[in-house]
C-alpha cells in the first residue's frame, strides 16, 4: 500500500463519515420521535413550498379533544398510543398527496396538494374518532379539524392558512367538538 495515499484518504474518508452523522442527526432533529411525523420545522419549509405550488392545496389544524383526560385517567403510556394512532391515521389519509406533522401535545396539521385524491375530510374525522387499542382494551377518541383551503386566501401564505385553520378549528370544538369546519 501507498502510504502517502493512505494518509490523504483518511481525512476524506472521515469527512464522508462525519457527514452522514450530520445528515442522520438533522433528519431526526425533524422528525417527532414517538409518531415518526414531522415536527413543525421539518414540516413549515416543505409545507409552503407545496402551498405555492398547488393553488387546490387543503391545510388542516387537528386538535385531539380531551386528550388531558387520557392521560389522567389511563397514564402516559395510553397517551403515546393515542398520538401514534392519530399520526398514523392522519398520514394515511394524506396518502402520497400530502404531509402531515406533530406540532406538539396533542395538535397536529397536514398539507394535502389535491384534496380531491384523499377521501375526504368526513373520513379523516371517522379514522381519529376510531377507538384506540391500548393494554386489551380500547380507547374512545375524537378529534376537532379545522380546514383551509389555498383558493379561499387572499394572499397564499402559510402563516394565513394556518390561522383560518385554526379559526375553523375552535369553530368546529364550538359546535361541540369532533367537528370539521372549513
Amino acid at each position: 500500500m501507498n502510504a502517502p495515499l493512505i494518509a490523504a484518504a483518511l481525512p476524506v474518508l472521515g469527512w464522508a463519515v462525519h457527514s452522514g452523522y450530520l445528515v442522520r442527526r438533522l433528519a431526526s432533529a425533524r422528525r417527532d420521535p414517538l409518531t415518526g411525523l414531522h415536527t413543525r420545522a421539518g414540516w413549515t419549509a416543505r409545507a409552503e413550498h407545496l402551498l405555492n405550488r398547488h393553488p387546490a392545496a387543503l391545510v388542516l389544524l387537528v386538535d385531539l379533544d380531551d386528550f388531558k383526560a387520557v392521560n389522567d385517567t389511563h397514564g402516559h403510556a395510553a397517551g403515546d398510543a393515542v398520538l401514534t394512532a392519530t399520526a398514523r391515521r392522519l398520514a394515511d389519509w394524506c396518502g402520497d398527496h400530502g404531509i402531515a406533522a406533530r406540532l406538539g401535545g396533542d395538535e397536529f396539521v397536514a398539507l394535502v396538494t389535491d384534496p380531491a385524491r384523499t377521501p375526504g375530510p368526513d373520513a379523516l374525522r371517522t379514522a381519529l374518532a376510531r377507538p384506540v387499542p391500548h393494554a386489551g382494551g380500547l380507547l374512545a377518541v375524537s378529534a376537532s379539524v379545522g380546514c383551509c383551503n389555498r383558493a379561499d386566501l387572499p394572499v397564499a401564505t402559510m402563516t394565513d392558512a394556518l390561522s383560518a385553520a385554526d379559526a375553523a378549528m375552535y369553530a368546529a370544538k364550538g359546535h361541540g367538538r369532533r367537528n370539521i369546519h372549513n
